[in-house]
């Protein structure tokens, strides 16, 4: 038996009244739900405050019960963690910190001879820590032999940057592109739990090792089967918060397909496919000199290629400020004024491609506007700067700004267009997308988002050959 002990004052239980600073007590339900899987008896405790005496007790009652005792959060080094001390009181702290990232602050103890392991509180790092070293446990104590488990080799879709000195776990979407295997890393950060959800593997990152390079080949822990990878549509471009919808609407249409999104920048995502590395890129590339979009750089990335350039939305581009504009920011002029800070995207996005034309319209020189290299790789990013303080204005779609009850100048309308290869064009990667771009239901849902116009959405706006 497992005994699993939720801990923090801030904890709540499911369905009761939430106050600020609140938390709901998931974690247990989640890693009572693997322990099970895995073949032992799962005993979930109430939730025990921050008061080390409780904890105490709580701990040398669970140890008297279970076979194994999991404490969760607590684990790491504030005033309030408590978990080392108590373990250290009543037996003994064998290993306080590991080297991964996320879950580094682990903690491995016995107490009475049975083990007991301190488990972050943020709950990637809750799972990944107990994947790593209470699974094993299990299998030992019921005298079995873990799985082996299903490893498939990948080609990274971007460039993947990792801290030297702590083994990184990294979350990827899969999706096979002619015969490869395209990893799409997703979100790194240890609390967002749908990151588990949507992930179709885990990429290691070894200790000694920087990252990865675009293109460059992974080898990939699969959480789906190879079955749901091959029905995947990989994404590979400019972030528009429309993909989310098109995902979500696609798998409720389609439940054996996905779709994999990596946010790259136009370019980028023109770039992955001339390697072959994606079956469709969202781009917005404005053409200084006709006034067009995405064409021209299709005609020179591409060129010899059959492409077919299919219309997704048209979106308003523009300033995000703070709710009620408390710097009296009055267009793109004044973010060159000494004073105010800015956040960018990364080099190759569609909206830094325009920012970077309005300002030389404007004479602005990128050396006179604090914060040009602060870069983010999404327009939620953007937002959530913005939202956070951390900047005063960036240039972004009114979408973003509206999901995070952010102020919005409008600067310009702009075409986010598909870019798709003409040999997937009649592959159900493809199809499936277009078929979901005509639905009444899936337009709607974008245009709540606001600042989106859908009139040629699923068109076909222009083709190479």
């Amino acid at each position: 038996m497992v005994a699993l002990l939720p801990t923090g004052t801030e904890l709540v239980q499911p369905g009761s009244d939430l106050k600020p600073g609140s938390i709901i007590e998931f974690n247990s339900r989640m890693l009572g739900a693997f322990v099970e899987q895995w073949g032992a008896v799962a005993r979930r405790k109430e939730i025990t405050v921050d008061d080390i005496q409780r904890v105490k007790e709580t701990v040398a009652a669970a140890v008297d019960e279970a076979d194994i005792v999991l404490v969760n959060a607590g684990s790491s080094a504030g005033s309030e963690d408590y978990t080392a001390n108590v373990i250290s009181s009543l037996g003994k702290v064998l290993i306080h910190g590991v080297a991964t990232k996320p879950g580094k602050p682990v903690i491995l103890g016995v107490i009475g001879g049975k083990p007991v392991v301190g488990l972050p509180g943020y709950p990637v790092s809750a799972y990944l820590g107990l994947d790593l070293f209470v699974k094993p446990l299990i299998f030992h104590k019921t005298g079995r032999v873990p799985p082996e488990p299903q490893v498939i080799e990948a080609a990274i879709s971007r460039k993947l940057v990792s801290s030297l000195g702590l083994e990184e776990f990294v979350r990827v979407k899969l999706g096979k592109v002619g015969e490869k295997i395209i990893a799409t890393p997703i979100s790194r950060g240890a609390g967002i739990l749908m990151s588990l959800v949507r992930a179709d593997g885990m990429l290691r990152v070894p200790r000694l090792s920087e990252g990865y390079n675009a293109g460059e080949r992974v080898m990939v822990e699969l959480y789906r089967s190879p079955r749901e990878i091959e029905e995947t549509t990989v994404i590979i471009g400019s972030h528009d918060l429309a993909l989310d919808v098109l995902a979500n609407f696609l798998r409720l249409k389609h439940p054996e397909a996905t779709l994999s999104s990596a946010n790259v920048g136009s370019f980028g995502g023109l770039s992955a496919l001339k390697r072959g590395e994606a079956h469709c890129a969202g781009t917005h590339l404005l053409d200084e000199e006709t006034g067009d979009y995405n064409i021209s750089y299709i005609q020179r990335l591409l060129a010899g290629r059959d492409m077919i350039l299919v219309n997704l939305v048209y979106r308003e581009q523009g300033l995000i400020l703070a709710r009620g504009n408390p710097r009296g920011i009055r267009g793109l002029e004044d973010i060159a004024r000494q004073g105010y800070i800015y956040v960018n995207r990364q080099r190759g996005a569609g909206t830094r491609i325009l920012l970077d034309y309005y300002l030389r319209q404007m004479g602005i020189e990128p050396e006179q506007i604090t914060g040009y290299e602060f870069e983010e790789y999404t327009h939620m990013g953007v937002a959530a700067a913005i939202k956070a303080g951390a900047a005063d204005a960036g240039m972004g779609i009114r979408a973003a700004a509206t999901a995070l009850d952010l102020d919005f100048i409008k600067v310009a309308e702009e075409r986010y267009d598909l870019c798709i290869p003409g040999e997937y064009w009649d592959t159900p990667y493809i199809q499936r997308l277009l078929e979901v771009m005509a639905l009444q239901e899936f337009r709607e849902e974008v245009q709540k988002l606001g600042g989106y116009d859908l009139r040629d959405c699923g068109k076909v706006i222009w083709r190479s050959r």
